[in-house]
């Protein structure tokens, strides 16, 4: 197992509240499950479309393990993780969401690898 996944399954557990920029509500782990024919990070996300109180119904996306690996090895190669190099590099994941971004970036923040910087995660 890569040391970054480990890392992630040790910080971000279940109920763990992800940093976002500009969230309008909390985006949460919930669970390692499965995306894409992948093992994955399953977090919920706000239901804007029909809001409930305490988000009974919040959508779920997720982030597959070789995804994780490729935006960490980004990160600590170039020394940023960008929403352009993620749309083209990233493509499937971008497509289940563009909060994919924003959830691989926080959950690095949480780890004290990045921080955010308009668009833009950069390494710590």
């Amino acid at each position: 197992m890569h040391d970054v996944i480990d890392r992630i399954e040790k910080k971000a557990t279940p109920g763990t509240v992800i940093p976002k920029p500009k969230a309008c509500g909390d985006y949460v782990v919930k669970r390692w499950g499965k995306r894409r024919g992948e093992r994955a990070l399953i977090y919920t996300i706000p239901n804007q479309t029909h809001p409930q109180p305490n988000q009974a119904h919040p959508h779920e996306k997720g982030v597959n393990e070789s995804e994780w690996i490729e935006a960490f090895d980004q990160l600590t190669t170039t020394g940023e993780f960008t929403r352009l190099w993620f749309e083209t590099a990233m493509a499937d994941c971008n497509k289940e969401g563009g909060c994919n971004f924003t959830t691989i970036g926080g959950i690095f923040e949480l780890l004290g690898d990045a921080y955010h910087e308009r668009g833009v995660y950069r390494k710590t």
